[in-house]
């Protein structure tokens, strides 16, 4: 535990889709001084997001849905181009990588590498991303993919060109973080030679 963190008080403000609550806390700075705080905290789990990569065909798989915060905050349509993955809800990364992986876009896959995990928006979000990577073949597509209808999901599956997505990247059509930081591994790691 943190020394300089005392007199944790947690209010609930909702519990109506994910865990909001308000945190009163006192912090001591670095010259001595104690301050009291108060900070929202949104707790929506832990997650994970898998890049997958196919090598010969020099592509990636991505997926396009509905996410209503990016329409709140401008996207006209609310349509985010992503990696695929979701929630662990109570899975380790691994089974819920490739149990999403499944869901999502369709294609079985049982090797999966963790690149690294991150926390997305410490400021105020208290999950952690498992990030993953995975090749993949057109022999692993087991199902049509595209989501659970039981959890409202209508997931467009895309295969794209590595050197295509860099550059959606730079154009604007690729806003979403985790995504970018998965294809900028790829990059660095010149995964595609």
């Amino acid at each position: 535990m943190n020394s300089k963190v005392k007199n944790i008080k947690t209010e609930l403000l909702s519990d109506n889709w994910y865990i909001l609550n308000n945190i009163n806390f006192d912090y001591q700075f670095q010259n001595g001084n104690w301050v009291n705080q108060s900070r929202e905290s949104y707790d929506r789990g832990n997650g994970a997001t898998i890049l997958l990569y196919n090598i010969e065909k020099q592509t990636v798989i991505l997926i396009e849905q509905f996410r209503m915060p990016s329409y709140l905050n401008g996207n006209e349509s609310g349509m985010i181009i992503e990696t695929c993955g979701g929630l662990l809800d109570g899975d380790d990364p691994v089974t819920c990588i490739i149990k999403e992986t499944e869901e999502e876009v369709g294609y079985q896959i049982k090797n999966v590498k963790k690149v690294f995990e991150s926390f997305m928006s410490p400021g105020a979000v208290t999950e952690i991303i498992y990030f993953f990577i995975a090749e993949y073949s057109d022999k692993m597509k087991v199902s049509n993919g595209g989501g659970l209808l039981s959890e409202h999901e209508e997931i467009e599956i895309l295969e794209i060109h590595f050197k295509k997505a860099l550059q959606m990247i730079e154009s604007g059509e690729i806003k979403d973080a985790k995504t970018i930081m998965l294809l900028q591994y790829a990059q660095i790691n010149q995964l595609f030679g």
